[in-house]
C-alpha cells in the first residue's frame, strides 16, 4: 500500500509548469474521490491526504486537469464476492459486511482505461471530476454473491459481519491490513462509492 509514491506526483507538476504547454494532467487517483474522504480512518486515510496534496498542487498552477473516481476495479473484488485476501470466489460460506445491502461500482480495468482515453478529447471533462459508474455496474454485495451463486449452481452460508465487529479486525493487524480495512469499511458499510448523487455531465458512461 505504501508504494504508490503518490507524492512523486508533484515532481511531474513542476515539470508541466517548467514546460508551460501541458494540455491535460490525469492523476492516479481512481477508486475514491479524496475530496469526499475528509472523514477517513487512519491509517488508510493517508492515500486520500496524499491525493489531496498533489490536486492542490495542480489547481494552484492552474494547470488543466482530469480526476477520475472509478470505484472497484472488478479484478480485485468481483470474482472474489468482495472478500478481503484473495482474489478467488468462496466455495462454502461468505462474509456479508453488515446485510450486504450497500452498494457499490465494480468495473473493470480495461473499461476504466477506455473512459479514462475518452476523457482526453473531451472538454466535458476539462477541470472536473469524472465518475465511472455505469447504472448496471452499481451492485450490493449480495446481489454480488446472488450472481455467482446462479452461475456456480451452488448456495453459500451468509455470515453478516457488523460494522463494530468488522473494525475491530484492525486491532492486530498489519499496517497494510489495517489501510485495506478501513478502504472496505468506508466502500461497503457507508457506501462512500454511491451514497451521493452524480450530474449527467460527471458520470462516464452517461458522457
Amino acid at each position: 500500500f505504501r508504494s504508490h509514491n503518490l507524492l512523486l506526483q508533484l515532481k511531474l507538476v513542476e515539470a508541466i509548469k517548467e514546460a508551460g504547454n501541458g494540455k491535460r494532467f490525469l492523476p492516479s487517483e481512481f477508486g475514491m474521490d479524496p475530496a469526499r474522504m475528509g472523514h477517513a480512518l487512519e491509517p488508510g486515510r493517508v492515500s486520500f491526504d496524499e491525493k489531496m496534496v498533489v490536486r492542490k498542487a495542480i489547481e494552484e498552477a492552474q494547470i488543466p486537469h482530469t480526476y477520475v473516481s472509478a470505484g472497484c476495479f472488478a479484478a480485485y473484488f468481483a470474482p472474489n464476492l468482495a472478500q478481503m485476501g484473495t482474489l478467488l470466489p468462496p466455495k462454502e460460506s461468505v462474509a456479508l459486511y453488515g446485510d450486504g445491502n450497500v452498494k457499490a461500482a465494480f468495473v473493470d480495468e480495461e473499461d476504466v482505461a477506455t473512459y479514462v482515453v475518452k476523457t482526453i478529447d473531451d472538454p466535458r471533462a476539462w477541470n472536473k471530476t469524472i465518475y465511472i459508474r455505469p447504472p448496471e455496474n452499481v451492485l450490493s454485495q449480495n446481489e454480488l454473491v446472488e450472481m455467482w451463486e446462479k452461475l456456480s449452481g451452488k448456495g453459500l452460508m451468509k455470515h453478516p459481519i457488523s460494522a463494530r465487529d468488522f473494525l475491530a479486525l484492525m486491532k492486530e493487524r498489519d499496517y497494510a491490513e489495517q489501510v485495506g480495512i478501513g478502504h472496505f469499511y468506508h466502500i461497503f458499510y457507508e457506501g462512500c462509492l454511491t451514497n451521493f448523487e452524480v450530474g449527467v455531465d460527471e458520470e462516464a458512461s452517461k458522457l
